[in-house]
C-alpha cells in the first residue's frame, strides 16, 4: 500500500498526517510532498507530534515532482492550495481524497493560542487520518 499525502508547503499539515499512517500501519509506505515545497519542517509541527511519541525530524519537505511518475494507491491532499493545484501524475493513481485542515502555522495571537492552534489541528488529523485508516486502507491490507 503506497499513500502520498500533499499540501502546499509540505512542512506542517502534511507531515503531520505522514507521521500518523506511518505509526498506524508499517505496512503502509507513506510519503508527503509539496506543491511548493518549503525545503524545511515546522519546528512546531515536529514538537507537536514528539509530545505524543511520533518522532518527524527526520522527514524532508519534498516537491510533489519528485513522485508523479510513481504509482499509488492513495494521493490525498491536506490543504485547499495542494488540492486545487494538485498535477497531473504519469503513474497510476488508484484514489485521490481531499481531507482538508487548517494551516496552524497561519494562526497569529500569543504563543499559548498559536500553541493550541497546532495541538487542535495534530488532533484532528489523527482523528480523520485514522478513520480513513479503519474504514478504507486497513482492509486492503
Amino acid at each position: 500500500m503506497k499513500v502520498l499525502i500533499l499540501c502546499t508547503g509540505n512542512s506542517c499539515r502534511s507531515q503531520m498526517a505522514h507521521g500518523f499512517l506511518q505509526s498506524f500501519d508499517e505496512r503502509i509506505q507513506v510519503e508527503s510532498g509539496g506543491t511548493e515545497a518549503s525545503g524545511k519542517l515546522n519546528q512546531k509541527a515536529v514538537k507537536a507530534m514528539a509530545e505524543i511519541g511520533i518522532d518527524i525530524s527526520g522527514h524532508s519537505s519534498d516537491s510533489v515532482q519528485k513522485f508523479l511518475n510513481d504509482q499509488w494507491d492513495y494521493v490525498i491532499t491536506v490543504c485547499g492550495g495542494a488540492n486545487e493545484n494538485c498535477p497531473a501524475f504519469f503513474g497510476e493513481v488508484k484514489h485521490r481524497l481531499h481531507i482538508g485542515f487548517d494551516d496552524p502555522s497561519h494562526a497569529t495571537g500569543t504563543d499559548e493560542f498559536i500553541w493550541s492552534e497546532f495541538i487542535r489541528v495534530r488532533n484532528e488529523i489523527k482523528e480523520r487520518f485514522y478513520k480513513l485508516y479503519e474504514e478504507e486502507i486497513k482492509p486492503q491490507l
